[in-house]
């Protein structure tokens, strides 16, 4: 064979496994990029893992009992000592679209004329403040069922209310009737009517998580099965102790509230509430008006817990 030709047979060798590798390559980049949008479809279609339900909190004044006697909230004060206490209650804005209040205030005429209450407003105006209205809060959380946490629970008509079983149950019989004077026959009739429409979910015990990123804890006996309540925050958890700790004071001295069925008790969901909340200042006694001094203002009378 001539050279021209070994060289022509040559050439088109070349060409030819020059071809093949031009069509193994392309093969090989349609391969990769199928690859990578079928893992791209994956990772579209992989569900995420579910963000954890976070609230922001506000406490409420909604009026003040002015002169009260700090003996009647601190175990052992000088009868001599008085206090402006502060009338609370405090709204929970969820991350889910959930509007839930911890306690409902009161509303009665008679509770006004007689505590005599200044910068008084009745709670389902006082939540404007918030930003919500009456209508949008979803839950009410009683802490119990003394007059001032519960009286306005029936403002909030679209609520559902959450309350110990024990505390209903040992309050009030299956018709409404009075079982224990702690609660009022005005409010003894209004709880059995809101059980009876189907609105009270009774809570069984302590640490319940009855919504998602809100547990209620039994203890400290201010009332026969008085609760509170932890909340979870994206600053940490949040205790709202309400009645079970009246003052700051009473956990900086570890002093049990006047007014318990049971002091032991009372101190012992204190040194509770320091295990639960995610700092000491993050527990919200239920009548200090320090919270609002304490925390920072965002309307009259309405501070954001954090």
């Amino acid at each position: 064979m001539l050279s021209s030709e070994v060289s022509l047979v040559t050439n088109a060798l070349i060409d030819r496994f020059r071809a093949r590798l031009r069509w193994i390559a392309r093969g090989i980049m349609i391969a990769t990029g199928l690859g990578t949008l079928v893992g791209a479809t994956r990772l579209s279609h992989t569900a995420l893992p579910p963000q954890p339900i976070t609230w922001e909190i506000y406490a409420i004044r909604y009026a003040s009992v002015p002169n009260f006697k700090i003996s009647g909230l601190i175990a052992g004060a000088d009868t001599s000592r008085r206090l402006d206490i502060a009338m609370t209650v405090w709204l929970l804005k969820g991350s889910n679209g959930r509007n839930v209040l911890v306690d409902a205030g009161f509303q009665r005429a008679d509770l006004i004329a007689r505590w005599k209450p200044i910068n008084y407003i009745r709670p389902d105006s006082a939540v404007t403040r918030a930003g919500v209205n009456a209508a949008d809060i979803t839950d009410v959380i009683i802490s119990h069922i003394h007059w001032d946490h519960f009286d306005g629970a029936n403002l909030f008509p679209n609520a559902k209310i959450w309350i110990q079983r024990e505390e209903v149950e040992h309050h009030i019989d299956a018709a409404g009737k009075v079982l224990d004077r702690a609660i009022d026959a005005p409010d003894a009739a209004m709880l059995d009517a809101l059980r009876s429409a189907g609105k009270v979910s009774l809570v069984n015990g302590d640490a319940q998580q009855i919504i998602p990123g809100i547990t209620v804890y039994t203890g400290g006996k201010h009332t026969y099965q008085s609760q509170y309540a932890g909340v979870n925050t994206t600053q940490g958890t949040v205790v709202i102790a309400s009645d079970n700790m009246y003052l700051y004071e009473n956990l900086d001295h570890h002093v049990p509230i006047a007014q318990t069925l049971n002091a032991a008790s009372n101190l012992a969901a204190q040194a509770r509430m320091e295990t639960l909340a995610s700092a000491k200042r993050l527990i919200i006694p239920g009548h200090d008006p320090l919270v609002f001094e304490r925390f920072a203002l965002v309307k009259p009378d309405v501070v954001r817990i954090r």
